[in-house]
């Protein structure tokens, strides 16, 4: 069975995005050759990517041209974009879901053996974390007090009970945490 993660970098306020859509300016402060290895290591154990329009759609922009070991996993990885106004999904081995996203992901999940990785895409995990779909968070705490932008984790969630599996250092000051769901409360 396939387990669906959530990925994404967080300031220790919670911010995964500035206040303007594709403000990372955080990342750029903790990113370097160990984020890229693991980047690396966790898209070698990936049977997809999932994102929600707008993540997409900015990931649609980039990767297509760019280039290296990432890249490469990120071109060639199926991918599902969720959305309902998007009318095609032209990025390489990209499959657009509309509508009954938790019946599909159950179904996703249990066809699969690998991990599945969603990747920012706010608005999608909210629906995920509504539907008590996530099996694991994947967090890299940022060294940052962000004061505003745009919360990974909103108010109004269903509360989970997760446990600490493992955490892993970055030479950045940065830390990657890793959460199993273990039951919604």
């Amino acid at each position: 069975m396939s387990r669906l993660i959530q990925w994404n970098l967080i300031t220790l306020d919670g911010y995964f995005e500035g206040d303007a859509p594709w403000d990372l300016s955080g990342h750029e402060l903790v990113w370097g050759p160990e984020l890229n290895q693991f980047s690396i290591e966790q898209l070698a154990t990936a049977d997809g990517l999932v994102f929600g329009r707008k993540t997409y759609e900015g990931m649609a922009a980039y990767w297509p041209t760019a280039t290296g070991e990432i890249a490469d996993y990120m071109n060639a990885l199926p991918k599902i974009v969720c959305s309902r106004t998007l009318e095609s999904a032209g990025w390489n081995n990209t499959t657009l879901w509309r509508d009954d996203l938790p019946a599909q992901f159950a179904r996703l999940k249990e066809a699969g053996d690998g991990n599945l990785f969603v990747f920012g895409s706010a608005d999608l995990s909210q629906t995920l974390m509504q539907a008590g779909l996530f099996d694991e968070y994947r967090v890299c705490l940022m060294p940052v007090l962000a004061g505003k932008g745009r919360l990974l984790f909103p108010r109004g969630i269903p509360a989970q009970n997760l446990h600490l599996r493992e955490t892993r250092p970055v030479s950045t000051s940065a830390v990657i945490l890793f959460y199993d769901v273990k039951a919604r409360i």
